[in-house]
């Protein structure tokens, strides 16, 4: 059976739900591509936590009296290039909000760092679920840290404390109403090795390198949680973090040529790109049959490219298709598309699978991510100048690939 929204509504009528618009999510997305991350998933990470926050605020605002509270917000780009979370104090009482875009929620699991690093730990941890494609997000409870400390489950693989759904408090009305009459009490001061300089110098080099993922479990905790109590540590890495990023685009990018889109109106496909006929008569005739029917292009783009992805192990050694179509204008610009899709035995897509347009530089210009039965993704449409280099990335947790095009001066 599967649940609309207000089907889960009118079963936990208690839970807050806010309205996440299109118009808001895409507004925040187009911020969130102009801040700096060196990776992909820290960018979905710090796109999550901030429409979390934005609509957390918004209510905030809306049904209290500024009287009532002083809500300060703590968002910090570099937590969010390491760890998912957003600190929000109101008084004397700290709170985080843990987003989650997985649909279905059967504990909360709370990062090791927001309970374990003293000056990092909330009175009141509040899950919070985004539903993207409707519109929506839930805090579906909140647990105190006295409750996680006693009951959360500790798991050493994602260094996370997690706790069943039926433990938490649903209604966070009861939040306000016992921080005021019952203040909770103060988290117990944990000890944090006292790094040495060269201790720390050497974590930060280690810490640093560009990755696809966070870094925080590639050290002993202690060792993590000491460079992330500290403010300028934390910030060090996270400029260092982005400095190494940046440095291996511009020591790559020289020697990567990439697909030159301007032979793909004479029919020339290099790099294993194929035309999509190409593809179809190499495949199957029932996969081809069933290839077309998703009307992979709209009919007035007339160049067409295909190529198999293969992220190995994360897709069970199967593949995905690339597809960018090209279209001369009447301004002889050249207007490009790129749609992902599932290949032969599969209706969709894996969930969380990312497709992402980068600069020369390694800007990230457009992201677009999978959902759990999406038949496909696509970026919108874009019209690069001639002479533009640019990457197309498909991603799916730890493994991506990237496929690099410039697109020189057309002639004919």
């Amino acid at each position: 059976m599967v649940f609309t929204s207000n089907d889960i509504m009118a079963i936990f009528p208690n839970q807050l739900w806010l309205e996440i618009p299109e118009q808001e999510q895409e507004h925040t997305w187009e911020l969130v591509t102009k801040q700096l991350y060196s990776n992909a998933a820290a960018r979905w990470n710090g796109y999550l936590n901030t429409l979390c926050l934005n609509s957390f605020l918004a209510w905030f605002q809306d049904d209290f009296d500024n009287g009532d509270f002083q809500l300060h917000q703590e968002a910090d780009l570099s937590i969010w290039e390491v760890v998912n979370g957003t600190i929000l104090t109101f008084g004397e009482t700290r709170i985080v909000l843990i987003p989650d875009d997985q649909s279905n929620l059967s504990e909360f699991c709370i990062p090791q760092e927001w309970v374990d690093i003293t000056n990092w730990a909330p009175d009141y941890y509040l899950a919070v679920q985004l539903n993207l494609e409707e519109c929506w997000l839930r805090v579906w409870g909140y647990a105190t840290r006295t409750q996680i400390r006693e009951h959360a489950r500790y798991e050493v693989s994602s260094r996370s404390y997690c706790l069943d759904a039926e433990d938490l408090i649903p209604n966070i009305n009861v939040m306000w109403v016992a921080q005021e009459f019952c203040p909770p009490q103060k988290p117990e001061v944990q000890f944090l090795p006292s790094l040495l300089p060269s201790q720390v110098e050497k974590l930060l080099e280690q810490l640093s390198h560009t990755t696809s993922y966070s870094p925080r479990l590639d050290v002993p905790f202690p060792e993590w949680a000491a460079i992330l109590a500290s403010d300028e540590y934390r910030q060090q890495l996270y400029h260092l973090r982005i400095e190494n990023c940046n440095k291996k685009i511009v020591e790559s990018s020289p020697a990567v040529i990439g697909s030159n889109l301007s032979l793909w109106f004479q029919k020339i496909f290099t790099a294993g790109w194929q035309s999509l006929d190409e593809f179809f008569v190499l495949e199957q005739r029932d996969f081809a049959l069933n290839f077309r029917s998703h009307s992979l292009f709209d009919s007035e783009i007339k160049i067409k490219g295909v190529k198999l992805i293969d992220l190995g192990m994360q897709l069970g050694e199967k593949s995905v298709v690339l597809l960018v179509g090209l279209t001369r204008e009447a301004d002889e610009k050249v207007c490009i598309r790129a749609r992902l899709c599932p290949t032969t035995g599969e209706n969709y897509l894996p969930a969380n699978m990312n497709l992402i347009l980068l600069s020369e530089s390694g800007t990230v210009l457009q992201e677009v991510r999978s959902r759990s039965h999406d038949n496909y993704i696509q970026l919108k449409r874009f019209k690069p100048p001639q002479g533009t280099r640019f990457s197309i990335q498909v991603s799916l947790g730890d493994v991506s690939v990237k496929e690099n095009f410039v697109l020189e001066e057309i002639y004919g």
